[in-house]
């Protein structure tokens, strides 16, 4: 077993198993469960639905292909501050860092809400304490996590297994017991495309909600450092996560569309439980909370697990309190996680619309990261000509420049189509000048 360092380092402990878990836990969460209903109710129409799933899930996958190379060339923990940082300075991996991090506090934040809501589906005496509940659950969490890495990793690993199956068992049952539905089912005559007579809004709405769904892809990468051989490990993992992720997604709306009439699937909040409501009638609903509630556990576990070794990255590098490189004897970065998990409770206690409204913004914040990634890729190659690269991007530099291309082309629609949440994003990014100065003071 790994002794504590007395130089606050971190374990290096971790394997493919875990590269794959916590890739699938950190990515599955609701999305897939809550999302198809919005997004049929804005196309209306099964083809252009598929069509926008497997785009970003090919934008996922290639990704995740330059990803790799900046995982394994810089195996450090922190993942898209840790590259924007090497590549272009301080500044600008202070930006991308306290974005990744605010970003997922406010998605672990609405997570942990949203599961003590259906735990108070099963258990009525709860209703009214939610938000207490929701900061109970996030406070037990992180005495799991405070214990160790080794049981932390080890709990992501069941919850993954759980959600996969899970998951796969849905499209299984859907397929078996699920009655098809006609030809005349399948579209939607008062999508938004045919309301308003333009494309264009209800596309960047649908995307910006797949994005959010698929947020998670490059997990795997925050945890280079404690990887027991990343050059070999990280490709499997990151290769094998997203590839288990894109065919449960799609799998799920193909059983989806399946089985719902468009014109049910675009009233739905919830499409999963409703095709299961479909299938085994009322007495269902209790199953599918407990598996929604099984499902926002596995991705609250991997947030909590990652987010934390953005801090330490910054703290390591003078970017936040120094404390923050302090690391226990379990391996858990000790500061950071306290600070993380008293972030998301604030934003707990302060109200949902709280949590769900930075979760909005969040998505341009994840965007921007992905972004920064893709360009810190190619900075890194002039850069850094000499540093040794154990896998190298596929056709570079055509690739990192498409997927550069494509995150911008996002962004930019994103803060036109989206004023409301794109706002507060770029005032975010207008104070972070004189925020990065502040914390630069204190540490100097």
């Amino acid at each position: 077993m790994q002794q504590p360092s007395a130089r606050n380092e971190l374990f290096k402990i971790l394997g493919v198993g875990f590269g794959i878990a916590v890739t699938v836990g950190g990515t599955i969460g609701t999305g897939i469960l809550r999302k198809p209903g919005p997004i049929a109710a804005q196309l209306g129409d099964p083809w252009l639905i598929m069509t926008l799933w497997v785009a970003v899930s090919l934008y996922a996958f290639l990704g995740t292909l330059c990803t790799i190379e900046l995982g394994t060339s810089v195996p450090r923990a922190g993942a898209w501050y840790v590259y924007a940082q090497r590549a272009f300075g301080n500044y600008a991996g202070f930006v991308v860092g306290i974005n990744s991090w605010l970003g997922t506090c406010s998605a672990l934040g609405f997570g942990v809400y949203t599961m003590s809501e259906y735990l108070a589906l099963l258990i009525p005496s709860l209703v009214g304490y939610e938000p207490y509940t929701a900061a109970a659950i996030l406070l037990v969490l992180t005495g799991i996590h405070w214990v160790g890495l080794a049981l932390a990793s080890s709990f992501q690993n069941v919850m993954s297994v759980l959600k996969g199956v899970g998951l796969f068992l849905f499209v299984a049952v859907c397929y078996m017991y699920g009655d098809e539905i006609s030809t005349e089912q399948t579209r939607l005559t008062t999508s938004r495309i045919i309301q308003t007579g333009s494309w264009i809004a209800p596309v960047i709405f649908s995307l910006q909600a797949i994005f959010y769904t698929y947020d998670g892809w490059h997990t795997a990468a925050y945890f280079s450092e404690e990887d027991k051989d990343p050059s070999k490990n990280l490709p499997k993992s990151m290769i094998g996560g997203v590839l288990l992720i894109i065919a449960i997604y799609l799998l799920c709306n193909l059983a989806i569309l399946h089985i719902l009439p468009m014109s049910e699937l675009s009233e739905s909040k919830l499409a999963a439980a409703d095709a299961i409501t479909l299938i085994f009638g009322e007495g269902s609903g209790k199953i599918v909370t407990l598996f929604l509630m099984i499902s926002i556990l596995g991705i609250v576990n991997a947030q909590l697990l990652f987010n934390p070794r953005v801090l330490y990255s910054m703290s390591r590098d003078g970017l936040f309190f120094r404390g923050g490189t302090k690391v226990n004897k379990g391996g858990t970065p000790s500061f950071a996680m306290l600070v993380t998990s008293g972030v998301a409770i604030t934003l707990i206690l302060i109200g949902k619309e709280a949590c769900e409204k930075l979760s909005d913004i969040a998505t341009f914040f994840f965007v921007l990261g992905y972004t920064s990634g893709f360009a810190s890729l190619l900075a890194l190659r002039k850069k850094e000509p000499l540093l040794p690269r154990p896998w190298k991007v596929p056709a570079y530099p055509f690739l990192p420049i498409l997927m550069l291309i494509c995150s911008l082309a996002f962004l930019v629609s994103a803060v036109v189509q989206d004023l409301g949440s794109s706002q507060y994003s770029l005032l975010f990014l207008v104070i972070s000048y004189p925020l990065y100065l502040l914390v630069s003071r204190l540490n100097r």
